[in-house]
């Protein structure tokens, strides 16, 4: 009897360490990689909608073209230069980039749930189940650019489009898992007309010097 028992407490145990390394297989080989790819993309949507909202909040607030981009003529009219404010389009793009990196920040602590319905796949039990607690950091850097560019809209009229480009990589964080991704978003904040003959050389407007880059090195940034 007591031999019997023994038999079953060994068989018991080898049940439990059996099922327990299926679990994890599964959770291993199932589970994390379809709630990673949740977290993913929620995280990456949650991230965009942080730096393009920042960007409009910003630039609607401090850009003016007129202000910021200076259109030199000849004595005939025509164009022959222009110039760009860089400093002023630094400050701006350093405010998009800090403000960014606080929010990323404030979304990572406070984290988003997935349901771990999402496994199935299916729209009626993508609900169901308890939830993975997702958490997010911004990591590497936060580094906002400028993009100009110009195209002919008519006879002596040119049209100069500005955009914005804001690239942050971060890190997505869950129980059993961490990944990094990298989000770039681009919103254009400037089209305008300018009346003049342009010259037969290309205008350009090199905007290499501004912008603005955090290094996430620094954690003591707000």
């Amino acid at each position: 009897m007591r031999r019997n028992t023994k038999i079953k407490i060994v068989l018991g145990l080898l049940l439990v360490v059996a099922f327990f390394n299926i679990f994890i297989y599964i959770l291993d080989k199932v589970v994390t990689p379809t709630v990673m790819a949740v977290a993913d993309a929620e995280m990456r949507a949650k991230s965009m909608e942080i730096i393009n909202t920042s960007i409009l909040k910003e630039y609607s607030k401090q850009f003016n073209y007129d202000d910021i981009i200076k259109v030199e003529k000849d004595e005939h009219g025509n164009i022959s230069m222009l110039k760009a404010d860089t400093l002023k389009m630094s400050k701006i793009a350093s405010d998009v980039a800090l403000n960014s990196q606080k929010e990323l920040k404030a979304l990572g602590h406070i984290g988003i749930k997935v349901p771990i319905g999402y496994i199935f796949n299916n729209n009626i039990l993508a609900n169901i189940g308890p939830d993975v607690s997702v958490k997010m950091e911004p990591i590497g850097y936060i580094e906002t650019k400028y993009q100009s560019e110009f195209e002919s809209a008519g006879i002596n009229q040119t049209r100069h489009k500005i955009y914005v480009q804001v690239y942050a990589k971060v890190r997505i964080i869950i129980p059993t898992k961490k990944d990094d991704i990298e989000v770039k978003s681009e919103v254009p904040i400037s089209e305008t007309i300018i009346v003049g003959k342009t010259p037969d050389t290309s205008i350009n407007l090199d905007l290499n010097g501004a912008g603005y880059k955090i290094n996430e090195q620094n954690k003591n940034l707000p």
